[in-house]
């Protein structure tokens, strides 16, 4: 017969150190474990049906001796019947993660990724907001409520077909959202199988390309590069901080959210230019802005305020709302639509001008009445120019070269005669 191990005591079980197996009596096989970095736990050696099993039976001292020596000798009776505690255990936990993913349904698990993910790594409020308002509007409505372990391309296809033509870029948005939650979960154990969202060589094959239904409708509506100047004196007879703000748009070709950010520290008057941080910026880089001569003007005569570090704030001295400079916009259409002419009228959609059509008129500005580089004027809006290799190698900005351009480009605007 086998030795018996000798039965220790609860305290003797305490006073173990030793890194290896002890055994502790009680019940046949049952043995303390201690690792080399101090970590203890239950183990029960034992032969079922023929092969040689370690059964875990839980942390010490969270499971006690008295409670080891319990679950022991119920493993041993279990072993007895002719069972095997380990393939019950892989049962029971594959069962498991079955109904795991059967409760996990597509809220469930957007809102954890959005949660631990898309809050978490987006610092843009505004892109944040947006993440979560297509999908409660696009995609809730079709798959809320079923497990993701079961979504499938036909579910997809409910989600996006409605809005795939009309709204093709939201759309798109949804899409690469809701395939990003489906990658999270599949990495989570919630799902199997290929991502039923994902567009190459799958929805792909089935929806047209959104290059080819996006062709038309993308641009926001811009100011005639004829009217540019007539519409900058209109916007310079205005008052408040919000029209003051248009202007600075205006001359330094920036999207909005940029403008409404800046703050004091980003801005050097004596050098004449403005650095927006990488977390600001749509692409994540910094993005240096050279400041024409009448941007700088503008700026030296704004009222500084020392509760708010804004350099165009809201009249509650908090940062300026999108809404107060696009209402600038529409006020002047509409004084103009009110004296009897026609207002600022987009050239190929007729639909009134916006404040993000100002970077279009720019970009119109640089191709047809200059000679600058399509590169410099792209770099100007900040939009991501040459493959990964070129700009691996281009190490500059072409901010100096820049800056004569944004010198013509506020002479354009404002009315004066221009040397690009």
């Amino acid at each position: 017969m086998p030795k018996q191990a000798r039965e220790l005591k609860a305290i003797q079980v305490k006073n173990l150190s030793a890194p290896g197996l002890h055994a502790v009596g009680g019940v046949s096989g049952l043995n303390l474990s201690i690792t080399e970095a101090g970590a203890r736990s239950w183990i029960l050696r034992s032969t079922v049906q023929g092969k040689r099993r370690h059964i875990g039976l839980g942390p010490y001292p969270e499971v006690s001796l008295a409670e080891a020596r319990e679950q022991a000798a119920e493993m041993r009776r279990r072993i007895r019947a002719g069972r095997d505690p380990v393939e019950e255990r892989r049962a029971e936990r594959a069962a498991r993660a079955v109904e795991v993913r059967e409760e996990t349904t597509f809220e469930t698990a957007f809102l954890r990724y959005f949660e631990e993910k898309v809050q978490i790594e987006r610092s843009n409020p505004k892109h944040v907001k947006q993440w979560k308002s297509t999908i409660v509007t696009y995609a809730f409505p079709v798959i809320k409520d079923k497990p993701v372990s079961s979504i499938s391309m036909e579910d997809i296809l409910a989600v996006l077909s409605p809005i795939w033509s009309t709204k093709n870029e939201t759309a798109s948005r949804v899409r690469q959202r809701v395939e990003a939650v489906l990658d999270w979960s599949r990495a989570m154990g919630f799902r199997e199988g290929d991502n039923p969202a994902r567009w190459k060589g799958n929805l792909q094959q089935v929806l047209p390309a959104p290059s080819k239904i996006q062709k038309t409708g993308r641009r926001q509506p811009a100011i005639a590069l004829d009217e540019a100047a007539d519409w900058f004196g209109a916007l310079q007879s205005r008052k408040g901080m919000a029209a003051l703000a248009l202007q600075f748009l205006t001359l330094t070709a920036s999207r909005s959210g940029e403008l409404r950010g800046a703050t004091w520290e980003e801005i050097d008057l004596a050098k004449k230019i403005w650095i927006i941080p990488a977390e600001r910026m749509k692409v994540a880089r910094e993005h240096r802005v050279p400041l024409s001569s009448a941007a700088v003007d503008l700026l030296k005569v704004l009222p500084r305020y020392p509760e708010c570090n804004y350099v165009f704030p809201s009249p509650r001295a908090k940062q300026m709302s999108d809404m107060a400079i696009s209402a600038v916009m529409r006020r002047m259409q509409a004084d103009d639509v009110k004296a009897g002419r026609a207002g600022f009228l987009d050239p190929q959609s007729r639909s009134p001008a916006v404040p993000h059509g100002i970077r279009s008129t720019f970009r119109d500005w640089a191709a047809e009445r200059t000679n600058y580089p399509r590169e410099m004027a792209e770099i100007a809006l900040a939009h991501t120019v040459g493959s990964d290799v070129e700009r691996a190698y281009r190490r500059g900005d072409m901010v100096e070269k820049r800056r004569e351009m944004m010198e013509d480009w506020a002479r354009f605007v404002c009315g004066s005669s221009e040397k690009g």
